[in-house]
């Protein structure tokens, strides 16, 4: 199990915004389990929110009134009579603070409040909601998680990226007729924040000395016809001068497979990674370069865990594991001995 301060500095590398100064104490606090971390979160970045003022958006509306506004449905209005009483029913836009965004916020805070976290702040949270009366719940099942962001609801980016981790985490489960919550940040979405936090740690501390993206890299194929070929997505390229690892990282709760007593690497794992150096080094064969490959593991609870350097095909590939149980300075002290041995820095 990941110590709980540790999640929060993977997330705070994942979401730049908690490193701003009103989320600086969270930092410091100490957290019984997942939900606590996420609902402190919350509750920092609603509060921050709310003076910043709630987001509004135009909302949709049909109602029957006495006098016009908006457009006249002339077909409703027949079929429903409401003529007879005076009334036309109208459809018209209303710039409400009833949003997708506010209605996720509103209805995640009410999963966090029958989760395992405090007393004071599950009272916190209620203080809250207060300035919420006029947003609706939505059902959580159905949400799209594919929202649209721009300059005017930026600041909800994070705060809807937290409730989809608490959402996909404690969302209910009928087992044996009773209602249990699922485990928090299951290996799906631990391995998506793991994948995030490597890529956003050496953005950030290595800035001016390696180019850090997710680049998608291009089939090298003898034909153009590639209209069926999936795309071939990394999770971390580093780049510095004429080097170039990727890095596919990896979160299982078994980071080798076993047959017969015997230990192995995931096979599909070496040749994902296998077959991405080897087109990237194709695209780049113009010019000087040297590509690697590094299969990134977090490291288990198990007693035989990979780290091997490997020579395949005229390519460095090397696999590793992280150790996300230490204290957080010696995690970053992992990741910098991976980018300075490797870009001799």
């Amino acid at each position: 199990m990941i110590p709980i301060q540790n999640v929060y500095y993977m997330l705070s590398y994942a979401f730049q915004v908690l490193n701003e100064q009103g989320y600086k104490n969270i930092a410091t606090e100490q957290f019984h389990n997942t939900a606590e971390l996420m609902a402190a979160i919350l509750e920092k970045g609603i509060a921050i929110q709310l003076k910043r003022g709630l987001g509004k958006e135009y909302i949709p509306q049909t109602e029957a009134l006495s006098s016009l506004r908006g457009k006249i449905d002339i077909a409703e209005s027949i079929k429903t009579q409401s003529m007879l009483r005076k009334q036309l029913i109208c459809t018209y836009d209303e710039f409400s603070v009833n949003s997708i965004m506010n209605r996720i916020i509103k209805s995640t805070v009410e999963l966090l409040l029958r989760s395992n976290i405090s007393k004071q702040r599950k009272k916190n949270l209620r203080k809250l909601m207060v300035y919420f009366s006029e947003v609706d719940f939505i059902d959580l099942y159905t949400v799209n998680w594919n929202v649209q962001y721009n300059r005017n609801n930026q600041t909800y980016r994070m705060l809807i990226s937290i409730c989809y981790l608490v959402v996909k985490g404690l969302l209910q489960t009928q087992s044996n007729g009773h209602t249990k919550l699922m485990d928090f940040l299951d290996e799906q979405r631990m391995c998506r924040l793991y994948e995030k936090f490597i890529l956003e740690y050496y953005r950030r501390e290595f800035k001016n000395q390696i180019t850090a993206n997710a680049s998608q890299i291009p089939w090298q194929l003898d034909n153009e016809e590639n209209s069926l070929w999936p795309v071939m997505q990394s999770d971390i390229m580093l780049q510095s001068g004429e080097k170039v690892l990727i890095i596919d990282a990896k979160y299982y709760e078994h980071s080798t497979q076993v047959q017969f007593d015997k230990h192995t690497l995931h096979s599909g794992n070496l040749y994902q990674i296998f077959t991405y150096v080897k087109n990237k080094e194709y695209e780049l064969r113009e010019k000087n370069h040297t590509v690697s490959g590094m299969l990134l593991y977090a490291k288990t609870d198990e007693e035989i865990y990979p780290n091997n350097v490997y020579q395949m095909s005229g390519n460095q590939i090397t696999v590793r594991t992280l150790d996300l149980n230490l204290p957080f300075d010696e995690i970053a002290g992992q990741l910098n001995t991976i980018a300075k041995t490797h870009f001799d820095l």
